[in-house]
């Protein structure tokens, strides 16, 4: 069973193209990162948050690739993370095409 990584901070940029650029190599480690099949990056710079949501191989990657994450982010500055993990339903998240399988 697949589970998603939901992550959100407040951050006061870069966005958009400038966030990429500046995010590429972040962005090439995290694919490194055990059980991690995708990742997609969210952004509100109206709203000045960022974050992504992230798909597991298991509860258990997902809940370490967290742990490492929230302390990088410490490391940042950013100290206020929302996350939650879930259970993919890939019986229902297949009919609406959900990428389950990586």
């Amino acid at each position: 069973m697949a589970y998603i990584l939901q992550v959100d901070f407040k951050m006061d940029g870069p966005f958009g193209e400038e966030m990429a650029a500046g995010f590429k190599g972040l962005a090439e480690s995290i694919n490194e990162e055990e059980g991690m099949l995708w990742k997609i990056w969210t952004e509100d710079p109206e709203a000045g948050e960022a974050g992504g949501i992230y798909l597991f191989e298991t509860k258990e990657t997902a809940a370490a690739y967290l742990e490492m994450h929230s302390k990088r982010l410490n490391g940042f500055g950013i100290t206020a993370i929302n996350s939650k993990i879930f259970a993919v339903n890939e019986s229902l998240t297949n009919i609406n095409k959900g990428p389950v399988n990586g």
